[in-house]
């Protein structure tokens, strides 16, 4: 990972298991450390995800309800996704691992593993692969740009505060996902609690009007759960 101006630019990372608490807790887990997360249970959910996001990782786990990890893997290879593969498996066969590199996998973490590991193999995978994370990040009509900060509205620029810039940044990685107040706390704050909660409300309401000065509300309210950043309410 890289600052630029106090804002912390990570690699995306698309998480793919059929078991949602081992889904749940590495994408808050990897969220918490500064990653962009996306999460797919299936292979077509993976293949899809992988196309449309781009991540610079696939944390892929051999076993899926609709087929094989390595499968997806060399799917994502054939169609030139230069991403780093790192298999999540319960499996520890010599033949699976030699398959599961052979077909363009770049680590194999077996089942259960130690968070801490996982991180270090993530990041040690990155730094090989060279992820990083989009120079620009778009949705609607807002534009950020992670190099230069320069916020964008429908063309026209918009000042954002340090913290406000790392919050829309939060909101424009995960578009369309109600995002609870811990988890943008853990992203922005770095809290591990929600004891500090009412300061993300603060901020949402900063950036809200900052951003509503140029067009129609983005960020959607969901009492009782968060916020997410969507065009029209659902």
């Amino acid at each position: 990972m890289c600052c630029h101006g106090g804002i912390m630019t990570s690699a995306r990372i698309l998480v793919v298991d059929d078991q949602p608490n081992i889904v749940d807790m590495l994408a808050t887990v990897l969220t918490f450390h500064g990653f962009a997360v996306d999460t797919a249970a299936t292979a077509a959910q993976a293949v899809e995800k992988a196309t449309e996001r781009d991540p610079d990782l696939v944390l892929l786990d051999v076993m899926l309800p609709d087929g094989d990890g390595v499968d997806v893997c060399r799917r994502l290879r054939a169609g030139g996704s230069g991403a780093g593969v790192v298999f999540l498996t319960a499996r520890d066969a010599r033949d699976d691992l030699v398959q599961g590199l052979a077909y363009g996998g770049d680590d194999w973490i077996t089942k259960p593993f130690d968070i801490e590991v996982l991180l270090a193999r993530v990041r040690a995978v990155l730094r090989r692969t060279g992820g990083h994370s989009t120079p620009l990040l778009r949705y609607a009509d807002v534009e950020l740009d992670q190099e230069t900060l320069d916020v964008r509205r429908g063309g026209e620029q918009v000042q954002l505060s340090p913290t406000e810039l790392k919050l829309l940044r939060y909101f424009l990685q995960n578009p369309g996902r109600v995002l609870s107040r811990g988890q943008i706390l853990a992203a922005v704050w770095e809290y591990e609690t929600e004891a500090g909660s009412n300061v993300v409300d603060t901020y949402v309401g900063y950036l809200r009007r900052k951003l509503d000065r140029s067009g129609p509300p983005l960020i959607v309210t969901h009492r009782g759960f968060g916020y997410a950043l969507r065009s029209s309410p659902s």
